[in-house]
């Protein structure tokens, strides 16, 4: 996936936070704040159609677990796909 650069303004205390997690994680700054960004963009996200069908039939109860593990899952498979087309591996 192509970066494009972009200029933000940040709150100083919002940046020290920043600051600090990237330190004691080993990442860029810039990672963490391309995370944020990419969570932002997924959360205000829409669709044309609907997310489930007319004829949708459930397969049993969810959990609030269960789709948190999902949306987990979900997003780690957009970053590893996002890193390999980066590292260019392609998606398989």
């Amino acid at each position: 996936m192509a970066l494009k650069r972009t200029t933000v303004y940040v709150e100083a205390e919002d940046l020290a936070v920043i600051k600090e997690a990237a330190a004691r994680e080993g990442i860029a700054e810039a990672e963490i704040i391309r995370e944020a960004i990419h969570l932002a963009a997924l959360s205000r996200r829409t669709w044309t159609e609907p997310f489930f069908s007319a004829d949708y039939e459930p397969i049993g109860e969810a959990t609030d677990d269960d789709v948190w593990a999902d949306k987990v899952r979900a997003y780690r498979r957009t970053k590893r796909n996002a890193s390999d087309e980066e590292n260019g591996r392609g998606v398989a």
